[in-house]
């Protein structure tokens, strides 16, 4: 009898401890074949016309959230989904609620930004794989023959990543602005009549992301160091919690532009504090 209950107790243990990690277990199993591969930023394929893109999104069950100039002769779809909005509603993770597509009418080819690459930089140790590839395979099939960019980095560096020592980490971002969620709001889409407003998407009763327009000297930056990564713009705000922030710019270009040298950044080095004085301004 003794024996009996043992196992029986044995077995409980097992059970509710499969129970208890099952889910974390389950979102990043599928990891393992990634650990120590790269991952590519951008998937790059041959130019489709923004209607025909925007309405191969939707087939696919996307959102459009909006569309953007960033460049002359280019334009980036800004595009969610449910599963992304609920990842983008969790706790300073509101970034990672929408995808982007960059389509280059000058140089005819389109570029989306790798929802693995960046899901795993904004969700951090809160990733769940099965959620970003499934966007990655809904993106492959809507658009057949993407290829991987030569910008990418390993995929382990992700989480924690950072251009060099004393650069920002995805955890440091511009404080803008505190207030309620419908004062912070009211601002964005008070300043300059709206006109600066690019989108604005709810997540939760507290948590919005917010795309913003930075000034023409600001966002020249793009073409300085290559327009073929535009999908960096629109920039995004996130409303949450009382407080409005956004990415301190010398994490997110650097992540947006992994192959950029010292060198290179050099020649934007105003930049960063540009970024962060334009998107202040509705917020004071």
């Amino acid at each position: 009898m003794k024996n009996i209950l043992k196992k029986i107790l044995a077995s409980i243990t097992i059970l509710t401890f499969c129970g208890c990690s099952g889910a974390s277990t389950d979102a990043t199993a599928n990891t393992t074949s990634l650990e120590g591969k790269d991952v590519s930023t951008y998937l790059l394929g041959a130019y489709v016309d923004v209607s025909s893109a925007q309405a191969k999104l939707k087939d696919a069950g996307f959102e459009i959230v909006a569309t953007y100039s960033p460049v002359s002769d280019g334009t980036t779809i800004v595009f969610t989904n449910s599963a992304l909005k609920a990842e983008g509603a969790k706790p300073k993770r509101s970034h990672v609620s929408v995808l982007r597509l960059f389509i280059d009418e000058q140089d005819k080819k389109i570029s989306f930004t790798n929802p693995v690459y960046f899901g795993k930089a904004f969700m951090q140790d809160e990733y769940n794989h099965t959620v970003f590839n499934a966007q990655l395979e809904k993106i492959n099939k809507a658009f057949p023959n993407l290829k991987d960019s030569e910008d990418k980095m390993k995929f382990d560096n992700l989480a924690g990543y950072h251009f060099m020592i004393g650069m920002p980490y995805y955890s440091d971002v511009d404080k803008l602005g505190d207030g309620t969620t419908e004062e912070l709001l009211a601002k964005a889409k008070e300043y300059k009549k709206g006109k600066s407003l690019i989108f604005e998407l709810k997540l939760s009763d507290n948590s919005y992301l917010v795309g913003y327009d930075l000034g023409k000297r600001t966002k020249k930056f793009v073409e300085k160091i290559g327009r073929a990564n535009a999908a960096i713009l629109p920039y995004a705000i996130s409303i949450e919690n009382g407080i409005a922030s956004s990415m301190e710019a010398k994490y997110y270009i650097a992540l947006s532009y992994p192959l950029l040298t010292m060198t290179e950044f050099t020649t934007i080095a105003s930049i960063p504090g540009a970024i962060a004085k334009d998107l202040e301004k509705p917020f004071k």
